[in-house]
């Protein structure tokens, strides 16, 4: 049986799912991105973390919007709009954010926290920066 946090999913084309290998690491991502980029643009990603401590990168993604669904614990996501806008929002369980294309985006979690999330991200030109 598939496991998120191990073993995300790949929505794609055709409204087709696919169970994706285990999660090894950031090189994971470039051979995701090679297994879907028949997909382009149009592919998602769905993945579950646990977050113990805020993130140390900031990241963006130029092609398509990003679902952050909170299901434990709190995390204050963080926001910088292509127009330069800035925005935080504290997302507790259920709640959940939108950054859009070129948003680039970062989270806190207090203290003594695990903050769980589900992401649905677009799977191509994701970028990261030291935060």
């Amino acid at each position: 049986m598939p496991h998120l946090p191990t073993s995300p999913a790949h929505l794609g084309l055709g409204a087709t799912a696919t169970v994706e290998p285990p999660f090894t690491g950031m090189e994971w991502y470039a051979d995701y991105a090679t297994r879907h980029a028949a997909d382009g643009i149009e592919g998602r990603l769905v993945s579950q973390y646990d977050f113990a401590e805020s993130w140390t990168m900031w990241e963006v993604h130029p092609h398509g919007a990003e679902m952050v669904i909170c299901t434990a614990g709190t995390l204050t996501l963080h926001q910088q709009h292509a127009d330069g806008a800035t925005e935080s929002v504290t997302l507790a369980p259920g709640d959940y954010a939108i950054n859009p294309p070129g948003t680039w985006h970062t989270a806190d979690v207090p203290p003594g926290v695990t903050a769980t999330a589900i992401f649905i991200t677009p799977g191509l030109g994701t970028d990261h920066r030291r935060r």
